[in-house]
């Protein structure tokens, strides 16, 4: 018996064992395999590694989209999560290759996925407020935000939630260090079904402009 010959039911779990580039592969071996690739059934979950799989064309985003992940652990962290006033030339250069491409890819989750449940980003740190903020608009079924050394997150993220969150039962924001204490507890009187975690988020120190800087030095000095 010819794999095609499998009804769409049993292509669909076959399909549901293979990563995003075996499909792929497999799809592109003859127009029946294909159209089941493109079957909305098959990506109800994404979860990628690196910010430069955003770019493949190998999985799809649709309406069925439940859970998302994007999770980034590379020594390019550590350089996205430094200042930009602080970024020297080959910093800014290195950001320059894959700084747009999570936001522009959950302008993408905005557009088609209204069904969204889940999302989690972790070392995404040129995630902005507005980004997530936006997402909430559009996916009013989310349930579960997760964000984790996303360092351009903030306060506003926060107000955001308690906007636009009307779903959310679940609000991580780990070792987001611009996050402040004041900011959860507006969420906590705000959302008080809301299960908020924020390891260490509120306990490091915030960027600051220099000029603010200098002015927090100074006083510093004189106490």
């Amino acid at each position: 018996m010819h794999i095609t010959q499998l009804n769409r039911e049993c292509l669909l779990h076959v399909f549901s064992f293979l990563d995003k580039d075996s499909r792929k592969n497999l799809a592109k071996t003859c127009s029946h395999l294909w159209d089941v690739f493109l079957d909305p059934l098959l990506w109800p979950l994404l979860h990628f590694n690196s910010l430069m799989e955003l770019k493949k064309d190998n999985f799809l985003l649709s309406p069925a989209l439940r859970c998302l992940s994007i999770c980034w652990h590379s020594s390019q962290v550590k350089v996205c999560n430094v200042e930009d006033w602080m970024k020297n030339a080959l910093q800014k250069g290195v950001c320059s290759t894959h700084e747009h491409l999570a936001s522009d890819f959950l302008v993408k989750v905005c557009n088609r996925c209204p069904n969204l449940l889940s999302l989690t980003l972790s070392g995404c740190g040129h995630v902005t407020d507005e980004c997530i903020a936006s997402l909430l608009r559009s996916c009013p079924n989310l349930q579960t935000l997760k964000l984790e050394n996303c360092v351009r997150i903030t306060n506003r993220t926060l107000a955001a939630v308690t906007a636009h969150g009307h779903s959310l039962r679940t609000l991580h924001v780990d070792f987001c260090r611009n996050v402040s204490q004041a900011g959860l507890r507006q969420v906590r009187d705000q959302c008080p079904w809301l299960v908020v975690k924020a390891e260490r988020s509120a306990d490091m120190i915030p960027d600051m402009l220099p000029k603010e800087k200098l002015t927090h030095d100074r006083a510093g000095r004189k106490l």
